[in-house]
């Protein structure tokens, strides 16, 4: 199959080829059932939307600071849809094996379907597996645009004594060798977004997750 739009984008962003400083916004299809998204690069923002640009446009849309406005979001969302939190969008090349990801670097896990964060990458990402040990979890999934992308939680006990720069040091082992893994955190999240960079992830922009309502007639 065909790469995704989006993740065609966003793999030659990790490459150091962003997109063009324009101010644009351009549209691409839904890569997953019922999730739509805004990823904001330096000047250039890629709405994952079935709604046309011309729609998000007359909201205000551009590629800055408009790609994430109050007015561009809500119509992306609709009166009943729901608008997930704004993150800081990360990647690291895998480095796993060409040809096959370690997955013995961690364990897989089958006993934390209830964890408050393999619930929400179900909700949010396909395919979702997750992986762990004493250090914490990792879920790795079909994310954006249909590349990896992993989330990952260390218990308060480990906290501060460098298990989340352990973790996702190992968890890029499970992706092939230079293959584009995503992240995405909280700006605010200032901890986990250390561990991420001390891990060797670089930002690449922004990314605000949709889940949309019944389309209205513009």
């Amino acid at each position: 199959m065909a790469p995704h739009p989006l993740a065609e984008v966003l793999t030659a962003a990790v490459a150091g080829r962003f997109p063009p400083v324009d101010g644009r916004v351009e549209v691409v299809p839904p890569y997953l059932d019922g999730v739509e998204a805004m990823v904001s690069f330096t000047g250039h923002a890629v709405a994952v939307t079935g709604l046309t640009l011309d729609r998000l446009l007359a909201a205000g849309a551009d590629g800055f600071a408009g790609a994430t406005s109050a007015p561009v979001m809500a119509e992306l969302a609709g009166p009943d849809g729901e608008l997930d939190v704004l993150d800081v969008l990360l990647a690291a090349p895998g480095t796993g094996p060409p040809d096959r990801p370690d997955e013995d670097a961690l364990g897989e896990r089958r006993d934390l379907d209830d964890h408050p964060r393999v619930r929400y990458a179900r909700r949010h990402r396909g395919d979702v597996r997750v992986y762990g040990d004493d250090r914490g979890l990792v879920t790795l999934a079909r994310g954006l645009g249909g590349l990896p992308e992993l989330s990952f939680a260390v218990p308060s006990a480990q906290w501060g004594r460098g298990m989340g720069r352990s973790l996702l040091a190992d968890a890029r082992d499970l992706v092939h060798a230079g293959e584009p893994l995503l992240a995405a955190v909280a700006p605010g999240n200032a901890a986990s977004l250390r561990a991420l960079l001390s891990a060797g992830f670089v930002p690449l922009g922004s990314v605000q997750l949709v889940h949309p309502g019944p389309r209205r007639m513009p």
